[in-house]
């Protein structure tokens, strides 16, 4: 189901995803806030459509002002240890990692989940895109599903 919500104008392009983070110190006496802050932060959502004939409205945090668009809540692709790894299962993040260039961190590190947390794996997508996990991790990339 899609919620209704304003992002920056550069945000505002159907299929852009973006992490809610909640609300900022520049949202404080917002004529817009109750359009703003309607998401759950933290949870990662997918611009769905904009909406035709909105105008750009100011803000204090975007500085290419904000327009109104429709977001869904989307599955996250995280990397998780694959023993017990399968569609419907619970896993968590196997913990932080060092190391940003390899090709795995955006996986590993996801944006939007937390390591102490458990998450329902809604699918397996298949092997991370690493050769080798330099922390000796038994990976796979699954889509994992938000809790709330």
């Amino acid at each position: 189901m899609s919620t209704v919500t304003l992002v920056g104008s550069r945000l505002a392009e159907p299929d852009t995803e973006f992490v809610y983070q909640g609300e900022a110190d520049g949202c404080a006496g917002c004529p817009y806030r109750s359009q703003c802050l309607n998401l759950s932060s933290g949870t990662r959502y997918r611009v769905t459509s904009v909406r035709e004939n909105a105008q750009t409205l100011e803000c204090a945090m975007h500085d290419g002002g904000v327009r109104a668009v429709e977001v869904e809540p989307v599955p996250v692709r995280a990397n998780v240890p694959s023993k017990g790894a399968y569609a419907g299962s619970k896993s968590s993040l196997p913990g932080p990692c060092p190391y940003v260039e390899c090709p795995s961190h955006e996986y590993c590190v996801p944006d939007g989940l937390e390591f102490d947390e458990e998450y329902r794996i809604q699918e397996i997508v298949g092997d991370p895109p690493h050769d080798v996990c330099h922390l000796d991790r038994g990976l796979q990339l699954v889509e994992l599903e938000r809790s709330d």
